[in-house]
């Protein structure tokens, strides 16, 4: 997993503004344990798309995975009205159980 977190570093540091190199980079970083490392490039794909479900999910999850409850409620809770906007149903419900604490 390391060389696929060393090939999608360096697309971002060729493209820092391309958040599908960004996304890609923070996949390979949490398939490598490394997900704290992820959680400022799933905010820029947030920032350059805000109506990007799945990478607010992801750093939700982070953020919940690091006791981080506060900063991670208003992510998921985005995250699950663009599910429902966007009828993805099987996000929604894992949203809806990760909100309610299930």
């Amino acid at each position: 997993m390391t060389d696929r977190v060393g090939q999608f570093q360096a697309m971002v540091a060729r493209q820092p503004d391309n958040e599908l190199f960004r996304f890609s980079l923070a996949q390979a970083l949490i398939a490598a344990n490394r997900a704290p490392e992820a959680e400022p490039h799933l905010a820029a794909c947030i920032t350059k798309k805000p109506d990007w479900m799945l990478p607010r999910i992801l750093l939700g999850k982070q953020l919940l995975a690091t006791g981080r409850e506060a900063e991670a409620r208003p992510l998921l809770e985005e995250a699950l009205r663009l599910a429902i906007a966007q009828d993805h149903e099987d996000p929604a419900a894992e949203l809806k159980a990760l909100l309610s604490g299930k």
